[in-house]
């Protein structure tokens, strides 16, 4: 078997986890494919002072079955979700903490989130406003940076080799994988625990994205009706929390361990809009440049993608814009490509999605099945590619999928996969 592609290390997925509004992996794939929607009405704050009520909560997460009591008391959500999902990742791929450890600094962290903790820099910035000075809690700041969750996940898992924490937005899950990917192709390690986490799923966040006209609306009632990517009515996307984490390595160093190997990551890239801190560029340039760049870097062409699993935030702007250069890189190819949205189902999680996204390719490349984008009632003339509507598909001869995820501040990034031979 060739240890190497195109004279770099092949990089190789082995292990995952996941903390989800769907469940851990295995429950968030079978709600997938089973169409159904993990976004409720908000249970583990109080909402009733916001208009928007729903979201892609996390129910029943007890972080003390991952983490010492102590430690997890001074610990941000995120920090724990992040742990949490590293361990199941850990475990998925026949790992201990302390088989890591003996690797040495050749085992590396790469996490990445849009905000980290950032309830805890809120919840102290709160109490000290309305209390006056008090002596402050140390460590709260600090526990609020956005790479403190790849700091616990390094320190749990004893990774030693480099700690990296992109905070690219909601294209930080993807970079951070990709990002990955390239420490072991170019030799800096043989072993990464990567992956994105979001849980600042709180009403001040909630009001403002209201007040940017970004969230969907008028579905408090109904809120698994809320998400409808590439459908004429969207109107919005829904805010939502969770990790994923997935253990990569290179493909000499799994087969020397004897390792399970899920797919392999061919290439990514990312790309900035230079557009506006917030909207989109209309004419996708920079998805345009994300996408085509990553096909290159994978080293395959347009036409070997068979699916594309979509940033599809379901609203107005994105919906349309991701067509359009989807159409622009795969011309006539675009239709005959499957494309859907997991966040049909499980709403956007920011700096989290991508990673989510990534672990739901991996396993609609081992299960060969293609997850649908649910909600999709009324087709849009802009949007007007095969979005496998709200039922499964079978796709036992799928081969190579591209994943998206675009962010604020024009943050772009793809990454291509393929089942692993």
């Amino acid at each position: 078997m060739e240890l190497l592609r195109n004279g770099r290390q092949r990089v190789v997925i082995t292990g995952m986890g996941a903390i989800t509004c769907l469940g851990d992996v295995k429950e968030m794939w079978e709600n997938l494919i089973a169409g159904t929607s993990g976004i409720r009405r908000i249970e583990t704050i109080p909402i009733e002072h916001v208009p928007v009520q729903i979201g892609g909560e996390v129910r029943g997460f007890e972080p003390t079955r991952y983490i010492e009591h102590k430690e997890a008391r001074r610990m941000g959500r995120a920090s724990q979700f992040a742990v949490a999902a590293a361990s199941l990742a850990i475990g998925d791929a026949g790992l201990t903490t302390e088989k890591i450890e003996e690797e040495g600094d050749r085992t590396a962290t790469v996490i990445g989130t849009t905000l980290g903790s950032h309830e805890m820099s809120e919840q102290s910035t709160t109490r000290y406003k309305t209390s006056g000075y008090k002596k402050p809690n140390p460590l709260t700041l600090i526990n609020s940076l956005p790479n403190m969750p790849g700091h616990y996940v390094s320190k749990f898992a004893r990774t030693l080799g480099p700690l990296i924490a992109p905070a690219t937005a909601c294209a930080a899950g993807t970079q951070a994988v990709g990002e990955a990917s390239e420490l072991i192709k170019n030799g800096r390690a043989d072993m990464v625990i990567t992956g994105g986490v979001e849980a600042v799923l709180q009403d001040y966040a909630i009001a403002g994205f209201e007040a940017m006209d970004a969230l969907a609306t008028g579905f408090n009632d109904t809120p698994e009706l809320a998400s409808r990517p590439f459908d004429k009515n969207r109107s919005g996307f829904v805010f939502s929390e969770g990790c994923a984490v997935l253990v990569i390595e290179s493909l000499q160093h799994a087969l020397k361990r004897g390792a399970r190997i899920y797919a392999e990551i061919l290439g990514h890239a990312s790309s900035s809009d230079a557009y506006h801190i917030a909207a989109l560029d209309p004419e996708g340039g920079g998805a345009q440049r994300s996408m085509k760049w990553a096909l290159e870097n994978a080293h395959v062409t347009p036409e070997d993608i068979q699916y594309i699993n979509a940033h599809g935030t379901s609203t107005q702007a994105n919906d349309a814009m991701e067509t359009l250069a989807i159409k622009r890189i795969f011309g006539e190819h675009a239709y005959n490509l499957a494309v859907s949205s997991t966040k049909s189902m499980m709403g956007h999680a920011l700096g989290a999605s991508g990673a989510i996204e990534i672990v739901a390719c991996v396993k609609t490349l081992v299960e060969g099945i293609i997850h649908p984008t649910i909600n999709y009632e009324t087709p849009d003339p802009a949007c007007d590619l095969d979005y496998v509507p709200n039922v499964a598909r079978d796709a036992k001869n799928l081969r190579y999928i591209l994943s998206n995820s675009f962010g604020l501040g024009g943050q772009n990034a793809s990454i291509v996969l393929s089942a692993f031979s």
